[in-house]
C-alpha cells in the first residue's frame, strides 16, 4: 500500500471534552462547530445490546449514577481488561434506564467551569451521534466524519454483547459505510480489528499505548496507527516507518492545560493553567503526523490551518 500525505486531520477527542462534559451531544456538536473534521465517540453496551458512548463501561465519574438510591444495588467490581474496577457499569443497564442518568464532568479539578454543565445533558447513543453528524453536515455544508472506537470489546464479547456486529450494522444502516471519507473505526484490540475487517473495508485504526511491534502486519488489516504522543516523543522515527509501512499515524492526545504538555510547552505554575498548546501542534505536524486527537478542537484547528498557510505558496493571477 503506497501511502498518500492529506490535510492533518483534527479529531475532536470525546467531542470538545475542554469545553463541555465528554460524550454528551453538546461535546460533539461544539467539537463540530469549532471545525473538527471528526468526532470521536467510544462504545460501550447496554444490557439490552445498544451501544452508547462513554470513556469506558464503568460511569461513576462520568455520569450522576451514584446519587441515584434506586440503583445503589447495582454497584459491583468486576475485572475490565485485567484489572479490578468497582463501580457501575454500562452493561447493567437498560438504555431506559441509563436515560434517567444525566452526565458529569469526568475531571473537574481539572475543568471547573465544565461543571456548570453537569446534570444538564444525557448519555447519547451512537445512533443519535450519526444522527447529529448527519444534521452538521447538511446545516454546515461540509463532511462531518465519526471516529468510533470499541471500548473494552473482549469483555464484552465474554457476556454476550459483543460490539463489533452493531457497530458495522449502524453504520451500514445509516448509510456511512459507503462513505470512506466519514468514518475510521479504532481499538486497542487487535481482535476487535480484525474482526471488523472480516465484516467490512471501513478503514480501521489500531491504538497503541505501547511502540507497535510489526507495522507490516498491522499494515495488513489497518489503514493507520493511533500511538500515544509520548511514542512519537520517544521514537520520532515511527511517523517515517509507518508511513513507509503504508499507515497513516493519528496522535493522542493533545490538550491546553499544563499538566497535560511537555515543561517546555507550559505557561506559569498552575497545572490547570492553558499552556502553549500551539507548539505542541507544531511539533507534531513538523514530525509528519496526519492528524491528532484534541479535547480543544478549536485551538488544533487554528494551528492546521497556519502551518498550511505558511508551507501552502499563494498563487498569483
Amino acid at each position: 500500500m503506497d501511502y498518500v500525505p492529506a490535510k492533518p486531520l483534527v479529531i475532536g477527542h470525546r467531542g470538545a471534552s475542554g469545553y463541555r462534559p465528554e460524550h454528551t451531544l453538546e461535546s460533539y456538536r461544539l467539537a463540530v462547530r469549532q471545525g473538527a473534521d471528526y468526532i470521536e465517540p467510544d462504545l460501550v453496551s447496554t444490557r439490552d445490546g445498544v451501544l452508547v458512548a462513554r470513556h469506558e463501561n464503568e460511569i461513576s465519574q462520568t455520569t450522576d449514577v451514584a446519587v441515584h438510591p434506586e440503583f445503589a444495588g447495582r454497584r459491583t467490581t468486576k475485572i475490565i481488561d485485567g484489572a479490578e474496577v468497582s463501580g457501575w457499569f454500562t452493561e447493567d443497564f437498560t438504555l431506559h434506564e441509563l436515560r434517567t442518568l444525566r452526565a458529569v464532568e469526568r475531571l473537574p479539578r481539572v475543568r471547573p467551569q465544565n461543571t456548570l454543565f453537569d446534570g444538564r445533558f444525557t448519555v447519547p447513543t451512537f445512533q443519535e451521534i450519526l444522527d447529529l453528524a448527519s444534521a452538521e453536515e447538511r446545516r454546515l455544508g461540509r463532511p462531518v466524519g465519526v471516529y468510533p472506537e470499541t471500548k473494552s470489546p473482549s469483555h464484552f464479547a465474554s457476556i454476550g454483547l459483543a460490539l463489533e456486529e452493531p457497530l458495522v450494522r449502524t453504520l451500514y444502516r445509516n448509510g456511512f459505510a459507503d462513505r470512506a471519507d466519514h468514518i475510521l473505526i479504532q481499538s486497542f484490540e487487535a481482535s476487535s480489528l480484525t474482526r471488523i475487517h472480516t465484516m467490512t473495508d471501513i478503514r480501521l485504526i489500531h491504538l497503541f499505548e505501547e511502540p507497535p511491534a510489526d507495522l507490516g502486519a498491522i499494515a495488513s488489516y489497518a489503514y493507520g496507527i493511533g500511538p500515544d504522543k509520548d511514542l512519537l516523543v520517544d521514537d520520532p522515527r515511527l511517523v517515517r516507518r509507518a508511513h513507509e509501512a503504508g499507515l497513516a499515524v493519528h496522535a493522542w492526545t493533545i490538550r491546553a492545560e499544563n499538566q497535560f504538555l511537555p515543561p517546555a510547552f507550559r505557561i506559569g505554575d498552575d497545572p490547570g493553567w492553558r499552556g502553549d498548546v500551539t507548539s505542541e501542534y507544531e511539533y507534531f505536524l513538523d514530525m509528519g503526523v496526519d492528524g491528532f486527537f484534541t479535547d480543544h478542537p478549536d485551538t488544533a484547528v487554528a494551528a492546521v490551518n497556519a502551518v498550511r498557510r505558511h508551507r501552502v505558496p499563494a498563487t498569483v493571477g
